[in-house]
């Protein structure tokens, strides 16, 4: 077979040789001699800067994964400083751009830490304020104790703003040359113009030809629910209290983190870690390259022990019982001016809701003046904080002490009276708020059922105070109840506690006092759920974390998961158990108890007690109730504080509408998730 190559096809070949070798040739010759100067000048103009790229927040989400804040992208407006300098005038130009942001309803940042308008004073700093005030003093060979207006004089004379300006203007304009030359000596984030620009505003810049300003993307916290404000928190960038703690966790001076709430208190899992991008850009500014060489990670997702329809429920009903105390009351100043709802699982000490009155939008507290024009005590949390004397609903825990302790037996009747005259011959005999009427003699249950002041004084002149604070502290009063919310660990009556308040000596009547909920006790509502619930099961106190698990940001990774701790137990008889709770089923379920006008005829049964604490001077009382229900399988227990209520069971039907809203939830069969959790 001949196998010799034809020379047809050896010039074909070399013809297409050829073709290729002149095509590259002429390539080369354009780009390095006709064209080369063009892209040699353009390599020149080429500008490559380093920027951080922000990751996005993780989203916080309700126990069945109901998402109640997550983000959104937005149009943010960064200025270009050398090119607002090149301008003709860029002071008019500023002021041009200012007008068209609140013309289209828009925001933009000024963190010059000065007032709008003279007389011209230093207002509060964040971190980053006061960091990039003090690098632009030393710039300027101000003194550090430069006064404010000493700064304006400074800006006027270095930004070349003439007197033709008023006052307000050339504020707004020094703000804004300010934030965008004190970058350049200070090397930190870039200048955010407006961090949510509309394209109204976009478009009205660009039909005015204003240049100098680009356009990137940021994210924006979203609040999906107008409720939970006290729980979930909110973001504000750095004080420098905190950049002293994030700074050394890497976080940049202009980070925005949580204030309040879940928002700082899963900061950790939170707040995402920012990413690297090399960006290029043309002599015109335009982003021509970028490239990432870190990836930016977003944050974790938070999910909450909160139920978002009983927390909707708890709101409701807190409103509408200091309403209806109110009314009842004929609306007298001063009556039922504040409260707090909270439900908690008693089998696991999780918190379900929590309400506290008053209240205020997270989805508008930052709009105009919301913020400064809030109700006095709206941002206060008195689940966790708010600190009140128990009144009758401490007895319980007495009867528990007394009873474990052997003070007392179940089947020992102390007669009452109506007076406590132990002490009479020292001029001291308190008496039972029945009196002048009495209650004769009563067993430790019919004493929790008549909440018998006699009986309780009696368990406190029996029993030593160490004994009760002892029984106090197991129940998880006056101590830290694991939740991660910021919390007041509040106090039980103890000698100790009275010499520091009162300077004063513990006596016999102290004692007394304590027994029945008075005294120098102080305790939050949710130590009253958590307790009521630890009688409820039996003796076992749950940690109240909010914290129900954490997911990666894809959800496909488990980060944390909540355990169930046990914080401590009361270690007692069964038989004793039953004694006090049944006191407390007939609370609701006798004639003679103070809820039954609201609960003797409410199923499943309750178990509650009712609370009065007595504040003085003539004024009207706290309200105080917990209750925990079913009876004979307890599932829920709740606190409902009342300031200036009157008495406990006239805030009885505030737990019992949130009762109602919980067993009908509880009718949902949540055990098909799927259809319920909404993930972004």
């Amino acid at each position: 077979m001949d196998k010799s190559i034809r020379p047809g096809r050896i010039a074909v070949l070399a013809l297409i040789l050829a073709v290729l070798l002149v095509i590259f040739f002429v390539a080369i010759y354009k780009l390095q001699i006709i064209e080369g100067n063009e892209y040699y000048e353009e390599s020149l103009n080429s500008v490559t800067t380093t920027q951080r790229v922000r990751a996005a927040r993780g989203n916080i989400l309700d126990r069945y994964g109901r998402v109640l804040i997550s983000n959104t992208s937005a149009n943010s407006l960064k200025l270009n400083y050398s090119d607002l300098k090149a301008q003709e005038d860029p002071n008019a130009a500023i002021l041009r751009m200012v007008q068209l942001v609140e013309e289209a309803g828009d925001e933009y940042n000024d963190d010059l830490p000065v007032t709008m308008s003279p007389p011209f004073e230093y207002t509060d700093m964040t971190a980053l304020q006061r960091m990039l005030l003090r690098g632009y003093l030393e710039d300027a060979k101000l003194p550090e104790d430069a006064s404010a207006v000493e700064l304006m004089s400074s800006f006027r004379n270095r930004f070349k703003i003439n007197n033709n300006y008023t006052a307000e203007q050339m504020r707004i304009i020094a703000g804004i040359r300010y934030a965008l030359e004190v970058r350049t000596i200070v090397n930190t984030a870039d200048y955010i113009f407006v961090p949510e620009a509309s394209m109204d505003l976009i478009t009205a810049l660009m039909e005015n030809g204003l240049r100098g300003f680009e356009v990137t993307t940021s994210y924006q916290r979203v609040y999906n629910t107008t409720l939970a404000p006290h729980i979930l928190g909110y973001i504000k960038p750095m004080s420098p209290e905190q950049y002293e703690v994030y700074g050394k966790q890497g976080y940049p001076m202009d980070a925005e983190v949580g204030y309040d709430g879940a928002e700082l208190a899963f900061e950790q899992y939170l707040h995402g870690q920012d990413g690297v991008a090399v960006i290029t850009k043309n002599a015109a500014g335009t982003i021509t390259g970028r490239t990432y060489t870190t990836e930016p990670i977003p944050g974790n997702n938070v999910s909450l022990t909160i139920d978002l329809d009983l927390q909707e429920a708890a709101e409701k009903a807190l409103y509408n019982g200091i309403m209806a105390v109110r009314a009842d009351s004929g609306y007298k100043p001063n009556i039922a001016t504040a409260g707090a709802l909270v439900a908690v699982d008693v089998k696991t000490g999780e918190p379900l809701a929590m309400a506290s009155y008053p209240t205020y939008n997270l989805t508008t507290l930052w709009e105009g003046d919301n913020y400064n024009n809030l109700e006095h005590g709206a941002l206060v949390n008195r689940v966790t904080q708010g600190l009140y004397e128990p009144g009758s609903t401490f007895k319980p825990c007495t009867a528990m002490a007394a009873l474990t302790s052997g003070a007392v037996s179940t089947g020992e009747y102390v007669t009452c009276d109506g007076p406590f005259t132990r002490y009479a011959d020292t001029g001291y005999s308190p008496t039972c708020w029945v009196y002048p009427g009495a209650h004769g003699a009563d067993n430790i249950t019919e004493a929790i059922r008549d909440s018998c002041n006699i009986f309780f004084y009696t368990m406190g002149d029996r029993m030593k105070i160490e004994t009760l604070d002892k029984f106090a502290a197991a129940f998880g009063l006056g101590e830290r109840t694991g939740v991660e919310l910021p919390e007041n660990v509040g106090r039980m009556a103890s000698p100790d506690w009275k010499k520091q308040l009162e300077g004063a000596s513990w006596y016999a009547g102290d004692s007394l006092q304590a027994a029945i909920g008075q005294s120098v006790s102080q305790f939050t509502p949710l130590q009253l759920a958590e307790y009521c619930a630890t009688v409820a099961n039996g003796g076992t106190r749950h940690s109240a974390s909010i914290l129900k698990s954490v997911r990666s940001y894809d959800y496909t990774e488990q980060v944390a998961e909540a355990q169930h701790e046990v914080l401590s137990t009361v270690d007692s008889d069964p038989g004793n158990w039953a004694a006090v709770q049944q006191g407390m089923y007939l609370v609701a379920n006798h004639p003679a108890g103070s809820a039954y006008k609201t609960f003797g005829d409410y199923y499943p049964r309750v178990a509650c007690k009712t609370g009065t604490a007595q504040l003085g001077d003539n004024k009207a009382n706290n309200a105080v109730f917990i209750c925990y229900a079913p009876y004979d399988d307890p599932q829920v227990a709740i606190a409902v504080v009342v300031e200036r209520g009157s008495a406990g069971a006239n805030v009885a039907p505030i737990a019992r509408e949130l009762l109602d809203a919980y067993f009908t939830v509880k009718t949902v069969d949540f055990s098909v998730q799927s259809e319920l959790t909404i993930l972004p």
